[in-house]
């Protein structure tokens, strides 16, 4: 039965899991077409972190000589990318939802959320390969003797991972949503992005920000994303639970946001592109 949702609050719980053949499909296109017809494939999951964490160890740690809490520089850049990358794809690929499925959309019926969930499972296979090989490199550092202390936090992983892909859906759908009627904000996606990582302590510590600053951090979930996942798996940095709550409510609240502004934009989406 093909009936208009009833409110724009309507999250389709039940579609998912009735749909849950295309969802597979959806998320099986979107983890092969990224590397369909290249030479290395998938080994480009393993290939993007380690580039990315030795260009910044030899720019922003040896160069630059920014400070990593006494940690091994490598190991450092390298926790904070495998969590931006996994948020910043998810951003990224969800915000061109309409756009990259306007054929798809104008043919066949299905609940349109499916495809920007589908979007942040498959990205969850990736950062899964290079969260692998984050581990393998902490324990090789630990066997050389380096100061890393993983510690109870780690229990908290799965948490930052689904808060990760809630705040990425949340803010992708809604970019996805607001660009239909005013497609220059397509345009700043890739600039605000960037913009936000360096907002984010992936290349330098949270200790290094001036005290002045801090309370402004509390205000951006990835970065308290970024610090409790290196005091986790690291044992440094600053972890403090109520700037974590703060964090998830604020994740909440912009998924809540860009579920109505999807829902909404979606009533009206194939006659206005």
């Amino acid at each position: 039965i093909i009936k208009p949702q009833s409110s724009w609050l309507t999250i389709p719980f039940f579609d998912f899991w009735r749909y849950r053949d295309l969802m597979f499909l959806l998320v099986r296109r979107d983890f092969v077409a990224v590397y369909k017809q290249t030479i290395l494939g998938p080994l480009w999951y393993l290939i993007s972190p380690l580039m990315s964490s030795t260009v910044f160890t030899i720019v922003f740690g040896r160069i630059a000589k920014i400070p990593t809490d006494g940690l091994p520089p490598f190991l450092f850049y390298m926790s904070g990318i495998v969590a931006w990358n996994y948020f910043s794809q998810c951003l990224n690929q969800t915000s061109t939802t309409f756009a990259a499925n306007v054929s798809l959309f104008g043919k066949v019926y299905f609940p349109r959320l499916i495809t920007p969930v589908s979007v942040v499972i498959s990205n969850l296979i990736s950062f899964s390969v290079q969260l692998l090989l984050f581990v393998a490199f902490l324990f090789y550092f630990k066997v050389k003797g380096s100061a890393i202390h993983p510690n109870y936090s780690l229990i908290l992983v799965p948490f930052l991972i689904a808060q990760m892909a809630m705040l990425g859906l949340g803010v992708g759908i809604l970019i996805s949503a607001l660009t239909i009627k005013y497609r220059d904000l397509a345009q700043l996606v890739g600039f605000g992005v960037t913009l936000w990582m360096y907002a984010t302590p992936i290349i330098y510590p949270i200790s290094e920000i001036p005290e002045k600053y801090r309370a402004f951090y509390v205000w951006n979930p990835m970065a308290t994303i970024v610090g409790e996942f290196r005091y986790a798996f690291l044992g440094t940095g600053i972890f403090y639970f109520s700037n974590f709550l703060i964090s998830v409510g604020i994740t909440l609240a912009l998924l809540f946001i860009g579920i109505i502004f999807f829902n909404r934009a979606e009533r009206t989406f194939m006659d206005t592109i």
